[in-house]
């Protein structure tokens, strides 16, 4: 039987999540949640949704089985460990939190109240970053790695003629590191799992918003660096490389594309189950922990590892949020 999801957040993002879950048939979408009744209703109309609360505990008092969580990033940590004291299971948008003791006492909450928690990060579980990882012995002895990940904002504009939007405003949790670079970051961190040391310089804007990044990231052996923009484009793709060759990976967020060139060889396609959307695949993964019971799951240690990278990187470039 399909469980019942209430979503929590009407942009673009929360659309797409609708997608999935209306693609997957593991969750009904049930109820949402929005500050206004006129956003709740335009959203809930857009997707089918039958009921909308502008009342959090009304929401989360019903009979929802779990709650999709898409609010501005300072929202997460409180809004989730709300749901998780009420029941739910949480499925809550990258990233997931805004510090390590926000983490922390998210997880901690999910273990109490034996319930599922997962960050909704889409290369996590893309199969196009498993066949990555599936090829990488091929490459021989790992060298470099270099993750970027570099989108212009569609809200820059406006914030370069004066209007400061959700997106530039620090005061919602938002940086560079924490709306793009933590894709990098956490495929980085998936693949290779803990650097010797964290190394980072940031573009601070006007108003104290992070608007580019490098990370430097030692490992025995071998070295990754990390790209990350939201007022400049990527030109270039991801690259790992080994002694034997390298692999070449196209947009983090929704690889469609990944190709190995070894040295000597002609450049091998790799091929993977490719979907216009692939937030399915986080939406399936989620059902399946439920269903299995797995409150202490295997995605926990890197989402984990992600918040103490990006806590030291906001440390070492004075990225301070409220």
């Amino acid at each position: 039987m399909a469980m019942k999801i209430g979503v929590i957040g009407s942009n673009f993002v929360s659309d797409w999540l609708c997608e999935a879950v209306q693609a997957t048939g593991d969750f009904t979408l049930a109820a949402m949640y929005s500050r206004t009744q006129e956003t709740g209703n335009a959203f809930a109309a857009k997707h089918g949704i039958p009921a909308v609360y502008t009342d959090m505990e009304s929401f989360l008092a019903s009979d929802l089985d779990a709650v999709y969580i898409a609010s501005p990033n300072f929202c997460h940590a409180p809004q989730t460990i709300d749901a998780l004291n009420h029941g739910k299971h949480v499925l809550c948008e990258k990233p997931i939190a805004t510090c390590s003791a926000e983490w922390n006492a998210m997880r901690e909450a999910a273990y109490r109240n034996d319930r599922v928690l997962l960050e909704a990060m889409r290369p996590a579980f893309d199969p196009a970053i498993t066949a990555v990882r599936d090829n990488l012995p091929k490459l021989g002895t790992l060298r470099r790695a270099v993750f970027e990940f570099c989108q212009y904002s569609s809200r820059y504009d406006k914030f370069k003629a004066g209007e400061i939007l959700n997106a530039f405003n620090p005061a919602y949790g938002n940086a560079a590191i924490m709306d793009i670079g933590v894709y990098a970051v956490h495929v980085c961190a998936m693949l290779f799992g803990r650097p010797n040391a964290v190394q980072s310089s940031s573009v601070i804007l006007h108003n104290g918003m992070e608007g580019m990044g490098n990370i430097f990231l030692p490992y025995d052996g071998f070295q990754a660096q990390i790209v990350y923009s939201k007022i400049t484009d990527s030109v270039t793709p991801s690259v790992i490389t080994g002694e034997n060759g390298s692999i070449l990976i196209g947009k983090l967020s929704v690889p469609e594309e990944i190709t190995i060139k070894l040295r000597g060889k002609d450049p091998e396609i790799l091929r993977f189950p490719a979907v216009p959307n692939n937030m399915i695949y986080q939406v399936r993964t989620f059902a399946e922990l439920i269903r299995s019971g797995d409150v202490h799951n295997k995605y926990h240690e890197t989402s984990a590892l992600e918040m103490e990278i990006l806590e030291t990187v906001r440390e070492q470039n004075g990225i301070v949020f409220a």
